[in-house]
């Protein structure tokens, strides 16, 4: 990606510059018009070329990829996406199938009960929208498992539509270049919807990919631990880069651990039974890890979720 401002690796102060503040953001230095153009325009350039995003992906292409892009990278999303639409294709199709399918075909792409949820949203919009993803924000916000986040998300990426869209990218872009801050709160906070709703396209087109421009940004560029600065078409406008890039000082940010914790338990045990296509006795799953009270919590909590189910005393399955 080519760099928009040659600078060194940790930039000094940049003055802001001269122009009028943005409604709601006073800390951007650029008017409204322009950064609206600056973001869409390095989107024209260097957004990546991903099949959901394509004219001609449906909405439930877009959907299935909104449920499976939380909390998971595009490398990882892409394979299991592709063959998710190539077996079912629409709602419908996967409404058919039992929802231990849907959790088999998941794979490892990890908190797999989104698989759940997917599989309910599609029998919904199957009993009650026609086999069609509805158009509509708020009946979007109706389905099973679907949030607001979800639910902008698609109504505008699939259906053009005016929404403020915040996942994780989002707000941390806001974050730096808006508020002068290094991460977002770990929670949305009324102030960050405010912002966010100011800076909106009033033209839906030009919003949605607004939308999309500045989750891409974040993604690429302005990434959480090495943001490539050099690289951001904010640079000179960015409130975090002329405060000086101030550290991070609210609550330690902790990383997620996988090794040992009851995530990784519970993932070789689905691991078991997914590859079994039927039913699988306690001894099988016995064998996947040491630790008996761990396990038996995992299995428990599997069981609690509705991703395993009991057979009879000792035997389990996916849910059908």
């Amino acid at each position: 990606m080519a760099a928009n401002t040659v600078t060194p690796a940790v930039p000094a102060p940049v003055p802001a510059p001269a122009g009028p503040a943005v409604a709601g953001a006073p800390k951007l230095g650029l008017p409204l018009p322009v950064l609206h153009a600056t973001v869409l325009d390095w989107y024209a350039a260097n957004a990546r070329d991903l099949p959901w995003r394509t004219p001609d992906a449906s909405p439930w292409a877009v959907m299935v990829s909104e449920f499976m892009l939380q909390q998971t990278p595009v490398k990882r999303v892409l394979p299991v996406w592709e063959t998710w639409l190539e077996r079912w294709p629409t709602p419908a199709d996967l409404a058919a199938e039992a929802p231990g399918e849907a959790v088999r075909l998941w794979g490892r792409l990890g908190y797999p009960r989104r698989a759940l949820r997917l599989h309910a949203a599609a029998v919904a919009i199957t009993a009650e929208h026609g086999g069609e993803v509805p158009d509509d924000h708020a009946t979007l916000l109706s389905l099973p498992g679907v949030g607001e986040y979800t639910a902008a998300a698609v109504a505008s990426f699939a259906f053009r539509q005016r929404h403020v869209v915040l996942d994780t990218n989002v707000r941390r872009v806001f974050a730096r270049a808006v508020t002068g801050v290094e991460y977002p709160a770990q929670a949305t906070t009324a102030a960050e919807r405010r912002t966010a709703t100011a800076l909106l396209p009033d033209a839906a087109g030009t919003a949605a990919t607004w939308a999309v421009g500045v989750m891409e940004l974040g993604a690429l560029v302005c990434t959480a631990r090495s943001p490539e600065c050099g690289d951001c078409p904010l640079f000179t406008a960015c409130a975090w880069q002329r405060a000086g890039r101030p550290p991070y000082e609210g609550p330690a940010r902790r990383g997620q651990t996988y090794e040992g914790t009851d995530r990784q338990v519970r993932g070789k045990l689905l691991a078991v039974l997914r590859d079994a296509h039927d039913t699988v006795p306690q001894a099988r799953l016995d064998a996947v890890w040491p630790d008996a009270v761990q396990r038996a919590r995992a299995l428990d909590g599997l069981v609690a979720d509705g991703l395993v189910e009991p057979v009879e005393q000792g035997v389990y399955r996916l849910p059908r």
